[in-house]
């Protein structure tokens, strides 16, 4: 077996080497890269959890609310470890009036991923508008959201996604319209979290 290098002592096998020796090699090689991850304190991410939610939600509210059934639970193995975050949200809203569709994730230190102050702008990790002048309320929008938390915790974290409405409806996993058509379609949102090693 050839020896180990840097980074992190991975070995490198000449392909003649991995021939020759295999299948006593292909072990070694296999053990030997394991080792040099956790030596260089490199996530696998083994600890993973997802929620996928597939059914609607609505809110009228125009104060931040949770999105019944996209929450993802997570405990992390150390207390020095990230946490991964993926949200994907699809989403729809009434046009009759115009509406603003925000959203944002609670749990851990995820809260303060959110924009800055401004002078009376709602603070939002994603904003999308629907004007009631273009008929938004056929359409089926998706938005995305990714963060390392720093839970700092090996006690169960919770992250929970939001939103709101500046007028009208919101909608999630449907259109405003959601007409009984082929043409029209419904969504699934997720929520996922990956352990990370510091």
């Amino acid at each position: 077996m050839p020896d180990t290098g840097a980074p992190w002592n991975i070995p490198y096998v000449a392909g003649t080497d991995l021939v020759r020796d295999w299948p006593t090699d292909s072990q070694e090689l296999a053990e030997a890269i394991a080792d040099g991850l956790d030596a260089a304190n490199i996530g696998i991410g083994t600890n993973v959890v997802q929620t996928v939610k597939k059914d609607t939600f609505s809110t009228s509210s125009t104060s931040f609310t949770d999105i019944t059934g996209l929450a993802v639970t997570i405990t992390p193995t150390s207390a020095t470890a990230k946490v991964l975050l993926i949200a994907q949200v699809a989403w729809g809203a009434t046009a009759a009036v115009s509406a603003g569709f925000g959203l944002q994730i609670t749990g851990g230190n995820a809260g303060t991923y959110i924009g800055d102050a401004g002078t009376g702008q709602s603070r939002v990790i994603f904003q999308s508008y629907a004007q009631a002048t273009y008929e938004f309320d056929r359409s089926l929008e998706s938005m995305v959201a990714v963060y390392l938390d720093s839970p700092a915790t090996t006690s169960a974290t919770t992250y929970q996604l939001q939103t709101y409405t500046g007028a009208g409806t919101a909608y999630v996993n449907r259109s405003g319209d959601d007409l009984a058509s082929s043409s029209f379609g419904r969504g699934a949102s997720s929520i996922t979290a990956i352990e990370v090693a510091a």
